[in-house]
């Protein structure tokens, strides 16, 4: 099928940028992105394309190319369903917290309101696209529910991963490591691959598409986030056997990195690990694992997890011991709040969880991130339920300006690396600081031995 108008349910960190980069490489395919969300699609159609609501580095431009020729957001969408020759399904999958696997499944409520939706509207052949990450056979769910409408309409259902990591999204959208679709080992469902392929081949070389059958494209979504956690998780543990020891993490990252055999990504030691993917991924490897009765390969995976909360909470409690084993009241200062740089999105932030330990002994965050707003910083919090939103409120501010942020603090945290951090007046933020003046370094970003002559006390983890 020669696909000429595609729909996207969904305009978040995946279906935005993707559909964008779709739109401005097929410009001959109408794209058009919808979502229920209305403040989020008037950002979308801001006429200034840096108030999308996606930061990412070169999203703006894709945006500004193809927006109003054949990129469009709307509200509208039982009209984009109705329209569309393929959907694609991006949105939120959270892990649930209620019910049978509460805490390690995935909450598919919105994935199967979409399916109904798309059964109810469509009066058309429809392929259908899961782009969310999603737990081994949804498809099967998916397919389920349109197969059974009644109306006759015939679907098609493909698995289509993302392998996207925020802060260079669009990088990784214009020249992907590999792309992969899943679908049915039937000559419809060929059809269908090949028509996904297609669009893809506009601007992918074809060796770097690879397609196999449904089950094997969820599950490979799963894996190649649980053995990137596993390495970011691995070297943490190593971090904290480097503190106790006298090693530095970063000589032996730098030395088993060499290894051709394990090689140096994800293995550069810090707070912790954030960001949607990662533990939500983790956690339905271990709900499948465990519905299977495979509980050995369940906490062998769980243990990434629980490696990584060690890491954040350890953090926070060397904060509290060096601060001579109180924080009551003193200033600490959060130098990001991203759960990395390059990107607006807090999701499962390390920050979060520091943030929340060190509330708990009463201390005064101020915090500084250059796309992070106040309204986020608190919404995250107040999700924990940890304490009232007028108590998150009264000792969490935002600060917009980092000098500012510093000033009076008695220690600095750096959470996320954004690379401005590593550029200040270092010896204007230790004059206006309480001495002695700490610096908590969770990203190993800073110059120690530039900090340390300036007169500050710096701890990075690791060293």
């Amino acid at each position: 099928m020669n696909i000429t108008k595609i729909c996207c349910i969904g305009a978040g960190y995946v279906g935005g940028p993707t559909m964008a980069v779709i739109a401005q490489k097929c410009p001959h395919i109408k794209v058009t992105v919808v979502d229920l969300n209305e403040e989020r699609i008037a950002k979308w159609n801001d006429p200034n394309v840096e108030n999308i609501p996606i930061y990412e580095p070169g999203l703006s431009d894709v945006v500004k190319d193809a927006r109003g020729r054949n990129l469009f957001f709307s509200t509208e969408v039982d009209k984009a369903i109705d329209e569309a020759e393929m959907i694609f399904i991006s949105v939120n999958t959270p892990t649930k917290t209620y019910g049978s696997g509460k805490g390690l499944a995935a909450d598919l409520k919105y994935i199967e309101l979409c399916a109904r939706q798309i059964g109810r509207v469509s009066k058309t052949d429809k392929i259908v696209v899961e782009k969310s990450t999603l737990p081994v056979r949804t498809a099967e769910a998916i397919k389920s529910i349109l197969h059974n409408t009644g109306n006759g309409v015939k679907y098609q259902i493909l698995s289509n991963p993302e392998f996207l990591a925020e802060g260079t999204a669009v990088e990784d959208l214009f020249s992907p490591d590999r792309v992969l679709i899943g679908g049915d080992a039937t000559l419809e469902g060929d059809k269908a691959i090949q028509s996904l392929v297609s669009i893809y081949a506009n601007w992918v070389p074809k060796e770097r598409i690879l397609t196999t059958n449904v089950w094997s494209s969820e599950l490979s979504k799963l894996v190649a986030n649980a053995f990137l956690a596993q390495r970011v998780s691995s070297i943490n543990a190593i971090s904290e056997l480097c503190e106790k020891t006298g090693a530095d993490v970063n000589e032996v990252s730098r030395a088993i990195g060499m290894d051709s055999r394990i090689g140096s990504k994800f293995l550069k030691s810090s707070v912790g690990f954030g960001g949607s993917c990662f533990q939500k991924d983790i956690l339905n490897l271990v709900y499948i694992a465990k519905s299977y009765g495979l509980y050995q390969v369940a906490d062998y995976w769980e243990q990434v997890i629980i490696m990584n909360d060690h890491q954040k909470s350890r953090f926070a409690k060397n904060i509290v011991t060096t601060l001579y084993n109180t924080v009551a009241d003193k200033k600490i200062t959060f130098l990001g709040w991203a759960f990395k740089k390059d990107t607006n999105d807090t999701r499962e932030s390390a920050a979060i969880y520091v943030a929340n330990d060190l509330l708990f002994e009463q201390a005064k965050l101020a915090v500084y991130d250059p796309k992070v707003s106040q309204e986020q910083m608190l919404f995250d919090l107040n999700y924990l339920q940890s304490r009232s939103e007028a108590e998150n409120s009264k000792f969490v501010k935002a600060i917009l300006n980092p000098y500012e942020a510093c000033k009076g603090a008695h220690a600095i945290a750096v959470l996320t690396e954004w690379d401005e951090f590593k550029h200040y007046d270092w010896e204007k933020i230790y004059h206006d600081m309480n001495k002695p003046a700490f610096i908590f370094d969770g990203r190993n970003l800073l110059d120690k031995e530039k900090l340390t002559k300036i007169g500050f006390k710096y701890q990075a983890i690791g060293s």
